[in-house]
């Protein structure tokens, strides 16, 4: 009967899954888990209806800060994109002219650095495919590297962008601070970074020399590709104009003002606000602003954006991790979990290894950062033992696998939602190649140098020898069922003696 009884517990994650999967929205398919959920905690629990609401409502007053945090950030994305700061990124790294060797490792720096300042890897990826798919085309380089150059550097600054909404919903849901996230994986990630760079240059030796610049790219760009990008990525159209026609290059102090305040710990809240005031200020001296009214139009815009989704989404799915929470639905998983490892990095990798199932199972790196973080955190929240502080530690690392794992884990999977953007955005701006996912995956170098090095390092313990990234370890962390068993042992003598 108990396992009946905890299969039907488990039923509300399946449904969710199989709504995700068989194409449902998230703004659909979380409600009606949230409705089946609250049936099973009736049925199994016999909680009454206001028992079930309080225990949805006080997981959502848990989110309160990441929404005015996701609303801040997608904000600063719309100023960032619209006022010049991504333009004269951009410019700046291509003021040099490409050539075929460096075309592909450019793309992949510029996107990394956009993907940061503006914290999409969606909008990145359309901003910048029409510039080096075309620069890639006029000095011959191979598209199909650049393409994925692209990718893999798009989805670097959404997993450790400070206005990410993955990075943000990812340290919401384990209860850490974006700032704390951002320094205890950044050297882990500038590593990545690096090597991934490295490898896009050595797969690039042999190719042509010859010179291009990007106003000879978007010149080459057909007329049915601009239609389409616009409709697709207004934004985008935007950003190539600016580009085209030139910016200011001290355009790029709002993104360098954030980065110095990130680093030096203020506030997620405060480094948001630090983007979006002074890229005003630069805006209106850069003629890229016509107005304070038309500015706190992109700011409205940027909130309408974040409450159109994402906020809504982020409700629905905190009332079902409450309700789930309630009834004790994960404790199973849990259980099992907790019985076939040995210490506590073991139970870290399993929650890596069902980070990387559930993106694939959902097909959306979102989806899957909602609904099994919560259940990376049971497991470590009721298997461990360690002091506040070391627990704090192991929260960082779960909540860098739900993001990493989520964001670079969607560029290995065929039928992620992020193939589909991408083909779909790549085949339309450059319509003389027809994509393939796997165009993608195989050249992503950046996702398979992140997911590999995430799980080898946190499995064997390499992970000391990265500043700010090692885990704490026995005996400093134990699993609880091992300290039960001692103190077991401990009393057998005593039992024996009496």
């Amino acid at each position: 009967m108990k396992v009946i009884v905890g299969f039907l517990k488990f039923t509300p994650v399946f449904l969710l899954a199989g709504l995700m999967i068989s194409g449902m929205g998230p703004l659909m398919a979380a409600p009606i888990a949230v409705i089946w959920a609250a049936i099973v905690a009736f049925i199994t629990d016999k909680l009454s209806f206001n028992d079930i609401v309080g225990a949805a409502v006080d997981n959502v007053k848990e989110m309160q800060l990441v929404f005015f945090i996701l609303m801040a950030a997608y904000a600063m994305a719309e100023a960032f994109m619209s006022t010049g700061v991504a333009a004269a990124i951009i410019n700046v790294a291509l003021g040099l002219g490409m050539t075929a060797k460096t075309v592909a490792v450019t793309a992949f720096i510029v996107t990394a650095i956009l993907s940061v300042a503006t914290g999409t890897s969606w909008g990145t990826f359309a901003a910048c495919a029409p510039i080096f798919l075309w620069l890639n085309h006029i000095v011959g380089g191979n598209l199909l590297l650049t393409t994925a150059a692209i990718a893999g550097g798009a989805c670097f600054g959404d997993n450790i962008g400070l206005i990410s909404d993955t990075t943000v919903v990812s340290s919401g849901i384990h209860k850490v601070e974006v700032i704390h996230r951002i320094r205890h994986q950044g050297v882990w990630s500038g590593l990545c970074l690096l090597v991934t760079a490295v490898i896009i240059v050595l797969l690039s030796m042999g190719l042509s020399g010859d010179v291009a610049n990007a106003t000879d790219a978007i010149k080459e760009i057909p007329a049915e590709v601009w239609t389409s990008l616009n409709e697709k990525r207004p934004s985008a159209v935007t950003l190539l104009n600016q580009v085209q026609e030139g910016v200011p290059t001290f355009m790029i102090i709002p993104l360098i003002l954030v980065l110095i305040a990130a680093v030096r710990g203020l506030p997620t809240l405060a480094c948001l606000g630090l983007g979006i005031a002074s890229s005003l200020i630069f805006g209106l001296a850069a003629g890229t602003v016509d107005s304070v009214k038309s500015f706190l139009g992109l700011v409205e815009a940027g909130f309408a954006d974040a409450g159109s989704w994402v906020i809504v989404m982020m409700m629905w799915v905190a009332a079902f991790g409450g309700i789930m929470a309630k009834i004790n639905a994960f404790l199973p998983l849990s259980n099992f979990v907790a019985s076939i490892v040995t210490n506590v990095r073991q139970l870290l990798f399993c929650n890596g290894v069902l980070s990387i199932l559930g993106n694939a199972a959902l097909s959306d790196e979102m989806a899957q950062i909602v609904t099994v973080g919560p259940i990376c955190k049971a497991l470590t929240d009721e298997n461990v033992e360690a002091s506040e502080a070391d627990m704090y530690k192991l929260r960082l690392r779960n909540a860098t696998f739900n993001d990493a794992l989520g964001v670079f884990g969607s560029q290995l999977i065929p039928w992620h939602v992020y193939m589909g953007f991408y083909v779909g955005i790549a085949s339309a701006v450059y319509p003389l190649h027809e994509f393939v996912p796997w165009d993608i995956i195989r050249y992503n170098v950046m996702a398979m140098v992140a997911v590999s090095s995430l799980l080898i390092l946190t499995l064997t313990g390499w992970d000391r020898f990265i500043p700010f990234f090692g885990l704490p370890s026995e005996p400093d962390v134990r699993l609880k069922k091992y300290i039960k068993k001692e103190k077991e042992q401990e009393m057998t003598p005593m039992i024996e003696s009496v």
